[in-house]
């Protein structure tokens, strides 16, 4: 069964709690599948089309095992997605394939705007029409840590679940949290849990879950917009990737302009 298939319609929870619907945002949570996904496929840690000209991202940020960061590793594919599996207005213009790899390793208070404890990230945003079909996978990491550490995710398909997504009730007004918290216990799920405001999983936009601190504004680096959650990456027995206390890894950009740049957090 596909996630929150039992969660109710975004029509639903907009009418049990008056004054919620301007606060929804579109997501799509990619639930995935074990396999063998091809370079044409969205995939958590599949094959992934390159340019054949551009050189792959190497890691020379000092890690755990490594203080010097030296040799550089070559960093690992997470995800590949095209823009006919998550559209949304998070896709920079002419582009269809998002693409993010991180270092296999632990990064201890790397520079910004990579977060603490964590892999170091790169992402590329790419047209599919200008990219070789042949798949690549790139070169083998000379270090890594232990599969255990959750760093490296192992090959599934993604199934797109388009939703609605709805913020961590003390992100809202204090006039609406109340009625969202009823509704949150009136509907928790036994397999997701809170089906309203926590939407987990590897998901394209929406709101971030908050369930280890308070939520916080993160503000661009350039123009201080408050910037919104772009992607995430979740811990999940499925893909074998941990990140964090079984949190999620989040990618947050600028509404104002995508370029300039991401911040990076672990939550």
């Amino acid at each position: 069964m596909l996630p929150y298939s039992n969660r109710p319609s975004a029509e639903t929870i907009a009418a049990a709690v008056p004054g919620l619907a301007p606060y929804g945002r579109p997501a799509v949570v990619l639930h995935p599948t074990p396999g063998a996904p091809c370079a044409q496929d969205s995939s958590i840690a599949g094959q992934m089309l390159w340019p054949a000209d551009e050189p792959w991202p190497h890691c020379s940020t000092p890690d755990e095992l490594e203080p010097s960061g030296l040799p550089p590793v070559a960093m690992l594919p997470v995800a590949q997605v095209f823009r006919r599996d998550a559209p949304g207005d998070w896709w920079p213009e002419d582009t269809d394939v998002f693409q993010l790899l991180w270092c296999p390793n632990t990064h201890w208070d790397p520079p910004a705007p990579q977060a603490d404890v964590s892999p170091v990230v790169e992402i590329r945003w790419r047209r599919a029409a200008d990219l070789s079909q042949q798949p690549h996978c790139g070169p083998v990491p000379v270090r890594q840590a232990d599969e255990d550490e959750g760093f490296t995710p192992r090959p599934c398909a993604l199934t797109p679940v388009p939703l609605t997504d709805f913020p961590y009730p003390d992100v809202l007004p204090e006039d609406l949290r109340g009625a969202v918290n009823r509704l949150v216990e009136e509907t928790a799920d036994e397999e997701d849990g809170d089906v309203i405001t926590r939407i987990a999983g590897c998901k394209f936009g929406g709101w971030p879950t908050w369930h280890l601190t308070d939520p916080r504004d993160i503000r661009c680096r350039e123009c201080d917009a408050s910037m919104r959650l772009l992607f995430t990456v979740a811990s999940d027995d499925t893909t074998g990737i941990t990140v964090g206390r079984w949190g999620d890894l989040r990618v947050f950009s600028c509404p104002e302009d995508i370029r300039h740049g991401y911040e990076f957090d672990v939550h």
